[in-house]
């Protein structure tokens, strides 16, 4: 099912949403200090391409640096992303089978907000 789902979720928003996250990545490392906010970018966009079966934790070693780098993301990127996830969720929740698409668009809005101190892990 993991894996139907996956096909599903890359063609209707996965791709789209991982090249914006892509795109993120790649100006963020343009500009040599925001480096660690565009590898976090990338690994979201990895994310963002295959979510199903994989989920997201709060690292425990992070702390006061991953708050304020946060914030300032938050204020340049996170919270474009996070409207194009809120308005992917919502567009893929008017039809039944776009749900569970919709619902896994809503549970990436937080890590597009805050994706400093999070890990990727395969699901449980």
């Amino acid at each position: 099912m993991r894996i139907i789902l996956n096909l599903i979720w890359l063609v209707l928003s996965g791709f789209w949403l991982a090249i914006g996250y892509v795109l993120t990545g790649i100006v963020c490392c343009i500009l040599i200090i925001t480096i660690p906010w565009g590898l976090a970018a990338f690994r979201i966009a990895n994310y963002a391409l295959w979510p199903f079966g994989r989920t997201i934790v709060d690292r425990p070693d992070a702390g006061a640096p991953s708050l304020v780098g946060n914030v300032i993301w938050i204020v340049v990127a996170g919270f474009w992303l996070a409207i194009g996830h809120l308005v992917s969720g919502v567009l893929l929740c008017v039809t039944i089978i776009g749900i569970p698409l919709g619902v896994a668009n809503f549970k990436m809005v937080p890590v597009s907000l805050m994706p400093l101190g999070k890990v990727i892990v395969p699901a449980p």
